[in-house]
């Protein structure tokens, strides 16, 4: 497995090892150990398949204070998926990347707890996979606007669709900060802090 730090760190985008003949291919997508050598946390509790049409965006999409890290990849077709820092004391606060995920390649991003996350289908249709380190909670979703000119996103669709509450999302700065997670230390990469800390 090619393990590939990205711009934002604790982002990290992966190559698991694939092993293919004229039968087809095999490949781990998941293996604790490896993972968690690679800074990986072991500790997933739900698995999430979503399913996408051409033009499709989903996100920007955070959990907070129950944060989710997310271990994603594409079984079939092609989005570009993001990663948007939004740690609000993060050196890198307001900063995303983008990666191309394909079926064919099986290429995965681990997106860490406190960053917003987000695909556009650019195939046909996608089947999108993910793992998370804690369980979907919805009192504690985020939501930030997809094309919020502050985060300047380059989006390869100009009008994507959208589901009635992603078109609603805020722009990063019309939400309070203290909504938003902050690090425990200073350096990027730190342990997350909690505003209640019985939680």
């Amino acid at each position: 497995m090619n393990v590939t730090k990205t711009d934002l760190p604790g982002v990290l985008v992966l190559e698991p090892k694939v092993h293919g003949d004229a039968r087809g291919y095999f490949a781990e997508t998941y293996q604790a150990e490896r993972y968690g050598d690679a800074g990986i946390p072991a500790a997933f509790v739900q698995d999430n398949v979503s399913f996408s049409r051409r033009g499709v965006l989903r996100g920007i999409h955070l959990q907070w204070p129950r944060a989710q890290g997310k271990l994603v990849q594409v079984v079939q077709g092609e989005v570009f998926d993001v990663a948007v820092d939004l740690r609000r004391d993060s050196p890198t606060f307001g900063r995303w990347v983008g990666h191309s995920l394909t079926g064919s390649s099986l290429r995965q991003i681990w997106i860490p707890p406190g960053f917003g996350h987000g695909f556009l289908t650019v195939s046909e249709t996608a089947l999108l996979a993910y793992k998370c380190t804690d369980l979907y909670s919805a009192r504690d979703e985020i939501a930030v606007r997809w094309d919020d000119p502050d985060l300047a996103i380059a989006w390869p669709c100009k009008a994507p669709l959208l589901s009635a509450k992603d078109a609603a999302a805020p722009c990063l700065a019309q939400i309070d900060p203290e909504q938003l997670p902050r690090l425990r230390g200073r350096e990027a990469g730190a342990e997350l802090s909690h505003p209640d800390p019985a939680r």
